[in-house]
């Protein structure tokens, strides 16, 4: 007995004298934040008429090809087209009169939105508001006394901070997953203000729009994006980013951001060297808009912005989000890197809609391909699994566009079009509206480890 009793009572003073762990180590209770933040989501439903075209195959049309086609010709031709296209989203409440988070992808186009509650009931909502830059759309509903998501602080957020993801993932309402917070500030090529928190908590097609809620309860981030070909792997629209952006909704129907007027990219450390700078840090300026605020100012091409309005500029996506949340008419100090010389240029600000008035090539865009593309970042270099920096990454494609009619999809890496190797997004956007009107474009297209010729017409 004694030489049984020697090691419990060793065991029990070891266990008392273990420290207390601190509130931020210890295991979250979900049961509770659960049962207390399901209220607030909502499940977003989405109808729209569209016009389905007839499936084409990319590359070579064979015989048999050829064959399919007049028979859809014949037998489906003068028949009615429209038929309803449906999607479902997720969304938080913010105000208890109705006003509702979501994406704008979920809603964009959509010609009816159902809002349905956890608590069973159903409304038809109005949208207040969309921003397709940084994917965020308000919506209203014609309710009071609504459960509302307190909203947090995404700047404070931890990488390894424990966060809470609720949403419909596949229609499957009020489902609740939880992970950490993998990153902060990834950019994958989504927009020009990406800044995303990445996170394991499981995010899927239907949690678009929802919430991610930090261990105090308040919402830290919208849920948005996935790698189709990962696991564990989903991104967050930061809520900081958005409150300017859905207070701006909500008063103008529309967001105002500020312009200054550059095109920017980023440094390498041979580009560093050349400019007689020590590191990478900064963003290059490659293009001074014509009667930009930036011209105005006297910014030159090859100017290196290594701060803006008393803040570091650590790398070129910092400089967007500056400028975009910077008070129109407001001048700011940009501190620049000239000929090798530190200089600090006084700006003042105009508005990102005055960027429209510069005179266009007459052309059509290359959305109306129905197809948006971006630069391939390192970032989407590793989701993609690409080997290359060259090319256009297709980021989005109109189910109805002539693209989606070719066979390109979100997530192809476009080589080539027309013989010309496609060295960045910037150059693909150039040579379609350089394009004739009614010319076929033949595109060279990268998806996976397949690589596929495709053509389509310019309207």
């Amino acid at each position: 007995m004694r030489k049984v009793a020697l090691p419990l009572i060793l065991m029990v003073g070891f266990f008392f004298a273990m420290p207390t762990l601190p509130a931020s180590a210890r295991f979250p209770d979900f049961v509770e934040l659960s049962q207390r933040l399901k209220p607030a989501v909502v499940n977003i439903s989405t109808t729209k008429i569209v016009q389905p075209r007839r499936p084409m195959m990319p590359g070579p049309r064979s015989p048999q090809d050829e064959f399919f086609e007049e028979f859809f010709d014949r037998f489906f031709r003068g028949q009615p087209q429209a038929r309803p296209q449906r999607s479902l989203g997720s969304g938080f409440i913010i105000t208890a009169d109705g006003f509702i988070i979501t994406n704008n992808h979920v809603v964009e186009g959509a010609d009816e939105i159902t809002v349905r509650l956890g608590d069973g009931r159903s409304f038809i909502a109005e949208i207040r508001g969309l921003d397709p830059k940084l994917d965020v759309a308000l919506l209203k509903i014609d309710a009071q006394d609504l459960p509302v998501a307190e909203i947090g602080d995404s700047d404070a957020l931890q990488v390894g901070e424990w966060v809470l993801a609720i949403g419909n993932p596949f229609g499957l309402e009020e489902t609740v997953t939880a992970g950490i917070v993998s990153a902060k500030e990834r950019v994958i090529g989504a927009g020009p203000y990406d800044s995303f928190i990445q996170t394991d908590a499981s995010i899927n097609p239907g949690n678009s729009g929802g919430p991610l809620f930090n261990m105090e309860g308040k919402v830290v981030g919208i849920n948005t994006a996935i790698v189709a070909a990962g696991q564990g792997i989903g991104f967050a629209i930061p809520i900081n980013a958005a409150n300017q952006v859905v207070a701006h909704l909500k008063e103008f129907g529309e967001v105002i951001r500020g312009w200054l007027g550059v095109g920017v990219q980023g440094l390498t450390e041979e580009l560093a060297a050349s400019f007689g700078l020590d590191d990478t840090r900064g963003a290059l300026v490659s293009e001074v808009m014509e009667n930009s605020p930036a011209a105005k100012a006297g910014l030159r091409r090859g100017d290196v912005i290594r701060a803006y309005d008393g803040r570091r500029v650590d790398q070129v996506s910092d400089l967007p989000r500056m400028v975009a949340n910077t008070p129109v008419g407001s001048t700011v100090q940009v501190s620049i890197v000239r000929d090798g010389k530190g200089m600090e240029v006084p700006v003042t600000i105009a508005r990102l809609e005055d960027e429209r008035a510069r005179p266009e090539p007459p052309a059509v865009d290359p959305e109306a391909l129905g197809l948006t593309v971006g630069d391939v970042t390192p970032e989407a270099m590793h989701l993609f699994g690409l080997k290359t920096d060259r090319g256009a990454l297709v980021t989005d494609v109109d189910p109805a566009g002539v693209a989606a009619a070719a066979g390109i999809r979100p997530g192809d890496l476009l080589l080539e079009i027309s013989g010309r190797e496609i060295p960045n997004a910037a150059f693909f956007r150039s040579a379609v509206r350089s394009a004739p009107s009614g010319t076929t474009l033949r595109i060279l297209v990268q998806r996976g480890d397949n690589l596929f010729f495709t053509a389509m017409k310019k309207p």
